[in-house]
């Protein structure tokens, strides 16, 4: 603990009295600093999963300029916060790299949506987000995080894994080898120039929005690691995969969906081509599964990337979200029928 705040003391003047972990992250360590009569957020980078945090740092410094300089921004994005030096992040001397930013005050995140309002600040939010850096040229944010969401990738490397390992659950490798096909389906589109690169988010999950305490409306959009070029597909259907996943049957909920979707593509359509909708179910469909291969594949080489707290509970999370993946499918004609009729609805909009 004293370690801890002698971190924090790097990002302030006044006194710091109380320092509390904040959130769920499964890859950085995120603190609540109280200092004084005010907070602020600090957070250690995960080296091993970002080995250049600076880069991290130089992103949001752009994304920030950017959206204050937006005259419709409906979203406050955290400030990076400097230290005592001037610096835009802090470097321990035993090789930790620190960040800070501004504390979102009346805030709070949801683990699941309890309502169809929710759900609707959800698809805003990220609809809002993606509009108001869809004018940002990709090429100015550096790749913070290399290979992320290439799915290809990910096959090859369990692929890879999988040669080696003592026992494999049949289930996952089963599922695994029924779903390959269409792994590649983005990135394909990606590389033939059907879809362009833009501005992501890189993990809009459902607690990574945050809600004012008493409107009840998303205030922000933390977690801002991930920020970099990429297809806006995988940010709107990781979305989904997280607010319409019903913990405990691992069905997807289509009423909810339909929600956030409809809310999404009221601020999306703005920039959204018709190669933009064709990909949204193909994405749908593929989130749960790259995400469930990533959990599977770090549970053979026994959890270097994602935190545990039990023996065998990124075997748990890879089954889920297979069974998640397995259950969008079983769906895909009532999901496009939705689709169709969001397109439509979007393209009669003036």
């Amino acid at each position: 603990m004293n370690e801890l705040i002698s971190v924090a003391r790097q990002f302030t003047a006044r006194t710091v009295t109380a320092l509390q972990p904040l959130g769920r992250g499964l890859i950085n360590d995120t603190f609540l600093v109280t200092a004084g009569s005010g907070h602020f957020v600090m957070q250690r980078v995960n080296r091993q999963v970002f080995p250049e945090p600076e880069l991290i740092s130089a992103n949001l410094q752009v994304v920030s300029r950017h959206v204050r300089h937006c005259g419709f921004a409906r979203l406050t994005l955290p400030e990076p916060l400097q230290t005592r030096t001037g610096a835009d992040f802090y470097w321990h001397s035993n090789g930790d790299f620190w960040r800070g930013q501004h504390y979102i005050a009346d805030s709070e995140s949801l683990e699941r949506l309890t309502s169809m309002a929710d759900a609707q600040q959800a698809g805003f939010a990220l609809g809002h987000f993606h509009r108001l850096l869809s004018d940002l040229k990709p090429d100015l944010l550096h790749d913070t995080l290399p290979g992320f969401h290439i799915a290809p990738d990910y096959l090859n490397h369990y692929q890879e894994t999988a040669a080696s390992a003592e026992q494999e659950d049949p289930f996952c490798a089963e599922f695994i080898a029924q779903c390959a096909s269409f792994v590649a389906v983005l990135e394909t589109a990606k590389q033939t120039g059907l879809l362009p690169l833009r501005v992501t988010h890189g993990d809009p999950k459902l607690d990574n929005f945050l809600f004012h305490r008493h409107t009840r409306q998303i205030i922000s959009l933390v977690d801002l690691d991930t920020v970099k070029p990429g297809l806006v597909q995988y940010d709107i259907a990781d979305c989904l995969r997280s607010c319409c996943h019903q913990h405990g049957t691992d069905r997807f909920d289509l009423a909810l969906c339909a929600t956030v979707l409809a809310a999404y593509l009221a601020e999306a359509r703005h920039f959204y081509t018709a190669c933009d909708y064709d990909f949204l179910y193909p994405a749908l469909r593929l989130l749960p599964f790259e995400l469930g291969l990533r959990f599977y594949t770090d549970h053979l080489q026994g959890n270097r990337y994602f935190k545990v707290d039990t023996p065998g509970q990124n075997l748990q999370r890879a089954i889920q979200q297979f069974r998640l993946c397995a259950d969008i499918m079983t769906q895909e004609k009532q999901i496009l029928s939705l689709l169709r009729r969001l397109q439509a609805d979007s393209d009669s909009t003036p």
